[in-house]
């Protein structure tokens, strides 16, 4: 079981939280909602709760909550430019649907 950064993921939140001035790395998880039954959260992790689920990647910590990580075992944050877009993206295997907008998805 395990969730990682790529190089590229891993080099914007460094920067990021070297910006900011604080944090120890990404907490990722899921919600219901959307379309498709289920989105992502990602928020910049400060510390850890006593809870979390803690994967190293690239010097950093991905934070999960027990209870999303049947739904992003496997998964690889990664951090693309198309054109004059940037953002995360989710490379997750266990992905069975996606809504047309990309925003939510299905296992």
């Amino acid at each position: 079981m395990s969730v990682t950064l790529s190089e590229a993921a891993a080099n914007h939140v460094s920067k990021f939280i070297a910006k900011r001035g604080k944090g120890v790395g990404v907490r990722l998880g899921v919600k219901t909602t959307g379309c498709s039954g289920m989105a992502y959260k990602l928020e910049y992790a400060d510390e850890e709760a006593p809870d979390d689920l803690v994967f190293e990647s690239h010097g950093l910590k991905v934070l999960v909550d027990p209870k999303s990580l049947p739904y992003i075992d496997g998964t690889e944050l990664d951090f693309v430019r198309e054109g004059l877009n940037e953002g995360f993206k989710f490379n997750n295997p266990n992905v069975k649907n996606e809504c047309g907008c990309g925003e939510s998805f299905n296992v």
